[in-house]
């Protein structure tokens, strides 16, 4: 046995032993709701397809057709022979959607967060970022060179002194709009005053947002009355692989934005384009969310509704008033049984455990979708009682 394997299977017997190796499952047939994991039916309660799109039928028949005209692959980067009227469609429209003059869209989020953070910053710039954004905010972060300022999580005044002390530096102020983990929101409109006030650039990741909030159009669309605007958040990225129920991002922004990006982040410009039918079947994911407004009503119905049941019986959640709703428990082989003993009950609720979360705070993260039933969303209830219930060292920790 060499080194390399070595060190390989010790690390790996360390993960085993602190209840941090992960497993993939395998789904047979739609992601949707009602799923096949690993063989067995179970309800799904752990994805990000919030509007329930994965597996409505017409996106699949949006992407058949362009599969017949355009064929599987693009073939190319976009900047080469890879760009097909179906990502310029579904650019020009997700631009209309969000009121910005352009978008440029990319392989995935972490291709976007990271391609354009190492696009606008160097190092002799400032990266100011919220200590729970999201991995490829981070990664985007350290790749540019950028001194990179973390500021405890939604602290205002914490963003404001960074911004001091960074003032007459290129410097970006970056945040989730959602975090992922918790549910919660960033204090958009609070960041955005702050970086007017020392020309800093807001840039915000609405993937949890985008589709879900502010009629569909994002977080920054959260208060219809004053919405954030172009000159508040220069530089928007949301996902097409979550409320969309497709997959790949976009970076939204004035036409000197886009085009910088066009040419200059790595990310975008070293990548074949994703498949035009990826495209298509977006395009029209982005119709219904235009035309649907009631995937939304069902969905936050479903969410007030797995609040409330969970009050009646004593289950201590967060804060978040989003489909992300996190049960806190503490230690990792806490959250490793319930997420078992709900699996064995029929519910796939995935336990969430460190480096995605501080050490401590091991949780399940529940999220609620258009798709369930009000009855779905009860028995799932019911069983997270039940399995509480069951185990005394399953109560859960503060959240």
């Amino acid at each position: 046995m060499n080194g390399l394997e070595r060190r390989l299977r010790a690390e790996l017997a360390r993960l085993r032993d602190a209840n941090l190796y992960r497993t993939r499952r395998v789904i047979g047939g739609r992601h949707g709701v009602d799923m096949d994991v690993d063989g067995r039916r179970c309800l799904n309660f752990c994805s990000n397809d919030y509007l329930g799109l994965a597996a409505d039928p017409r996106l699949a028949q949006a992407a058949g057709r362009a599969l017949a005209e355009s064929g599987t692959g693009s073939g190319a980067a976009a900047l080469i022979s890879g760009y097909n009227r179906e990502h310029q469609a579904l650019e020009e429209e997700l631009a209309a959607f969000t009121g910005r003059p352009r978008a440029l869209l990319f392989s995935s989020g972490w291709a976007a967060n990271c391609g354009v953070l190492r696009a606008l910053l160097d190092k002799s710039g400032t990266l100011i970022a919220d200590e729970l954004n999201h991995a490829s905010l981070i990664d985007g972060g350290r790749l540019s060179g950028a001194r990179y300022v973390r500021v405890a999580h939604r602290d205002v005044g914490g963003f404001a002194r960074a911004l001091e002390a960074a003032r007459g530096a290129p410097t970006v102020l970056a945040t989730d709009s959602v975090f992922s983990m918790d549910g919660d929101p960033a204090r958009l409109r609070e960041l955005a005053a702050l970086c007017r006030g020392h020309d800093a650039a807001l840039m915000v990741d609405d993937a949890h947002g985008f589709g879900v909030l502010g009629e569909g159009r994002g977080a920054l669309f959260a208060d219809a009355a004053a919405p954030l605007t172009g000159a508040d958040v220069p530089v928007y990225m949301a996902t097409l692989g979550k409320a969309l129920g497709v997959s790949g991002a976009f970076v939204a922004g004035s036409a000197a934005l886009v085009e910088y990006l066009v040419q200059r982040a790595r990310t975008w410009v070293f990548s074949t384009a994703p498949p035009p039918a990826l495209a298509a079947a977006a395009r029209e994911a982005l119709r219904i969310v235009r035309d649907e407004p009631e995937r939304r009503a069902r969905l936050f119905d479903n969410v007030h509704r797995f609040r409330a049941g969970a009050a009646e019986r004593g289950i201590a959640l967060g804060e978040s008033a989003t489909p992300i709703q996190a049960l806190v428990l503490g230690e990792e082989r806490r959250a490793l049984a319930a997420s078992a003993a709900l699996l064995a009950r029929g519910f796939w609720v995935a336990a969430i455990r460190p480096p995605t979360v501080p050490r401590g705070t091991a949780r399940l993260r529940i999220t609620l979708s258009a798709a369930h039933a009000p009855a779905q969303v009860d028995a799932l209830l019911e069983a997270l009682a039940e399995v509480l219930r069951a185990a005394a060292d399953l109560e859960p920790a503060a959240a």
